[in-house]
């Protein structure tokens, strides 16, 4: 009898078709493990002269093991304790230099189980410096590139964790590094027991944050946090191997050489510290020392930034850098509405600058009505762009102001909605100055501007020459028609030559030197088609409207075997974004002539399941940015129901068998679709929010509180409207992720509210991953489960969802 009643309650979950448990990693069907498994192509760095590239080759998925190690989250930083760096930090394993010229190539020879970073080249491209993970903290390593040969530098070890580990001084033979300080000792350990309760305090002014994850949570963290990121700051000789220590150890969260190489521009991070706020927002020192490591300048000490708007910036200086063809001046800009976005002010920002050795007053350079966005500076002539942004309108502008004429009228050079890619005039291309600091190459009063080139066809990548006098452009290079090939480099600073990456439906990623002049290229790449089969994959741009006319696009991909004039089971995958202008919702983004690549937990793979897939379906939501919300839900459900009408139409979609799925912010798409609509068959969400009361203080691009908009919040959330939810819904989520408001909870509530109202539902919570998954086991599983569900809810002709339960007629 004992027995019996033992057994009743599992026999009772059983029947209510609830299934807890924790399984084995399963692995998808062969044909997709086939292309997943396809080597990737090395990943390219080309060095500041336009002589020589490293070939680097990376690991696309590394071992659930490697996930596993050990990982402290502190301040918003993922620390591995092993290595003193970042947790899960990419890394290479093997490398090849080869010359531009042609000349050939030579493969490093590089330690057994290497595990390298990207690589830090010198400002004159004669060596590269590189950092190899190992227990303890990084080594540092040196390559030269005329030879290729690579040495451990020194024997110290670096701390990766916090910071810039590694830079080049302006004189090409000095590193500038941060070292693991001696004799720190062993890391803190925790107390058995506390020493009280964990205590925070509001003094009543209002201090709006949003919901980040991985912060300092008691007194332990904030000890872990001081061992972990602090630093030595040395000078090492590259020449000898000397190493010269410079200023104390301590939290360095930034140090910039200036361009004549006799300053640093130094940020300490100081306490006190917050349990609310990551690392970019605790209290600063702003510092000038000379070269020997001496203090002789206070710049500022920037308080604990625990009060600024949502949406707005601190007070006092911000985005402090140095003058890039100037010997050692620095400029910041400077809030004039007090931060706050929502304020009145005819000027929202100025720009100010303080030359060496800042003894005079800051000089003002310029005022401007909107949001700094950025400064630029041309190499030579003391002009530079500098770009606004006016939030209210999401415009976006860019000035050409001469910083050697103070208070200057500026020369308003281009105005657009900062969505309308359209009309992107191009980014200007810069170079890298012989000091190691960046400007825009200048010929002449000719500067080049690269670009997508969005179009109603597509992106057709292009390199124009602009003139400052005229503001004219001139096209030097656009890409054909049938391929995608955008400028990489420019090679020759005042010549015709140009590296760039091409690729087309035949033919996979490669780098080549182009002539423009004469339009021949040469390889510098020849990577294979690492998944031939691939090539059946067809696809095509479709344009569509909404029925209240919106112009809505997808790229339509047909599975290998597409049956002409036949019906598929359909996957719409999709992620809403939100515009002021309707004509901007809906231009073309992205390209059909790219080469098809399937990697990752891609939505892609069910094309080798059988499926049309309706990729990047547009779903804009239209309006005012303040209110545009208020119908978030009636626009996403018309973009959908235009996209599977537009397929139907073509004859491609079986219109009975369409699911619908996203990632993050199309997760939380997802579940409203199924909750607001009957327009899919079953849905997929992956690492997505969907109780929108647990971001109270706004999400992606809602700019209201839930206290300014309580209603709206409730409408959006689909944990409110769970109980509507009557398709199956499969819930994706990793345990550790670490994106603002996609807290984990996210996934398992909002699975205890479908199931706890009928609905069917499954839950897969992935051990060690973050908002994005990265080891092979987790990826392989994502796509099993993926596939398994669509396959069961989806693909099979006369299954439908009635009510609460699914049954087969």
């Amino acid at each position: 009898m004992n027995r019996l009643f033992c057994l009743l309650p599992a026999l009772l979950m059983f029947s209510a078709g609830t299934l807890f448990a924790q399984t084995g990693y399963r692995k998808p069907p062969p044909e997709v493990l086939s292309v997943l498994n396809a080597p990737p192509p090395p990943a390219l760095s080309v060095n500041p002269t336009r002589t020589h590239v490293l070939l680097l080759q990376g690991v696309r998925y590394p071992p659930i093991e490697e996930l596993a190690q050990p990982m402290l989250r502190l301040a918003g930083l993922r620390i591995d304790p092993r290595t003193n760096g970042p947790h899960r930090a990419p890394y290479y394993i093997a490398a090849r230099l080869q010359a531009l010229d042609g000349r050939g190539a030579s493969e490093l020879k590089l330690p057994a189980g290497a595990r390298f970073g990207s690589p830090r080249w010198s400002p004159d491209g004669a060596r590269f410096a590189i950092l190899n993970e190992s227990d303890g903290g990084a080594e540092l390593w040196l390559g030269e590139t005329a030879t290729g040969a690579i040495r451990q530098l020194t024997s110290e070890k670096l701390n990766a964790a916090y910071g810039v580990p590694l830079q080049w001084m302006p004189d090409n033979r000095t590193l500038l590094v941060q070292l693991i300080p001696a004799g720190r000792g062993r890391p803190p350990a925790a107390a058995q027991a506390p020493i009280g309760p964990v205590t925070q305090e509001s003094a009543g002014k209002a201090a709006p944050v949003r919901t980040y994850q991985d912060l300092l949570a008691n007194p332990h963290d904030e000890a872990l946090f001081d061992y972990y990121a602090a630093s030595q700051l040395a000078l090492i000789d590259t020449a000898s191997g000397k190493r010269s220590l410079r200023g104390a150890p301590g939290l360095y969260m930034s140090t910039d050489p200036s361009p004549d190489g006799r300053h640093l521009l130094v940020i300490r991070t100081t306490k006190p510290y917050s349990y609310l706020l990551p690392y970019t927002r605790f209290p600063r020192e702003v510092e000038i020392w000379d070269n020997a490591g001496k203090l002789v300048h206070k710049f500022a000490s920037l308080p604990l930034a625990d009060k600024v708007p949502i949406d707005g910036v601190t007070t006092g200086p911000r985005s402090i850098r140095w003058h890039p063809t100037q010997p050692a001046t620095l400029v910041w800009a400077e809030a004039l509405d007090g931060g706050d976005p929502r304020a009145k002010a005819p000027r929202r920002d100025k720009l100010l600058a303080q030359a060496s050795p800042f003894k005079a007053a800051p000089v003002e350079l310029l005022q401007l009505e909107h949001r700094f966005m950025g400064i630029e500076w041309l190499e030579s002539g003391g002009l530079a762009f500098v770009r606004d942004y006016d939030r209210d309108r999401r415009w976006s502008r860019a000035f050409l102001a001469d910083t050697e004429r103070p208070g200057a009228e500026l020369q308003l050079v281009w105005s657009r909605s900062a969505q309308d890619r359209y009309r992107h005039p191009g980014d200007p291309i810069q170079r890298t100055l012989p000091s190691g600091h960046r400007a825009i190459l200048r010929n002449g009063d000719t500067i080049y501007l690269s670009g997508e080139g969005a179009s109603p066809e597509g992106d057709r990548p292009f390199l124009d020459a602009f003139n400052l006098k005229t503001r004219e452009s001139k096209r030097l290079f656009h890409c054909d028609a049938s391929s995608y090939e955008a400028v990489a480099a420019l090679i020759d600073h005042q010549g015709p030559r140009v590296l760039t990456r091409r690729e087309s439906p035949a033919e996979p990623p490669n780098y080549y030197v182009r002539d423009l002049n004469s339009g021949g290229r040469t390889a510098v790449t020849n990577n294979p088609d690492p998944a031939p089969q691939l090539r059946q994959i067809k696809k095509q741009l479709v344009t569509y409207k909404r029925a209240d006319g919106v112009p809505l696009s997808f790229t339509l991909y047909l599975p290998p075997g597409y049956r002409q004039g036949e019906r598929y089971p359909t996957l719409v995958w999709a992620y809403p974004r939100e515009f002021n202008d309707p004509d901007v919702a809906g231009q073309v983004v992205g390209s059909t002539q790219r080469f098809t690549t399937l990697t990752g937990s891609s939505h892609l793979f069910f094309l080798l399941a059988g499926y049309v897939i309706l990729d990047g379906a547009a779903m804009p939501v239209v309006g005012d940015p303040q209110i545009a919300n208020d119908t978030y839900i009636d626009q996403v459900v018309a973009s959908a129901k235009a996209a599977i009408d537009k397929a139907a139409e073509m004859g491609v979609t079986d219109p009975a068998r369409v699911g619908v799925g996203g990632h993050s912010y199309g997760a939380f798409m997802t579940a409203n679709l199924l909750a607001h609509s009957d327009l899919f068959r079953a849905g997929i969400a992956r690492s997505g929010a969907y109780n929108r009361t647990l971001t109270p203080f706004g999400f992606q691009n809602e700019r209201r509180t839930l206290w300014e908009a309580p209603d709206v919040y409730a409408r959006m959330s689909p944990f409110m409207s769970a109980h509507k939810i009557n398709e199956p819904l499969l819930l994706i989520h990793g345990e550790a992720d670490n994106n603002a408001g996609t807290f984990p909870v996210q996934s398992e509530r909002m699975y205890q509210a479908v199931r706890g109202n009928g609905g069917v539902t499954r839950l897969v919570m992935l051990p060690h991953e973050s908002h994005g998954y990265a080891a092979r086991e987790s990826i392989e599983h994502t796509l099993a489960e993926m596939i398994g569900w669509l396959d069961k809810h989806v693909k099979t002709p006369g299954r439908q969802a009635r009510g609460r339960e699914e049954v087969t007629p």
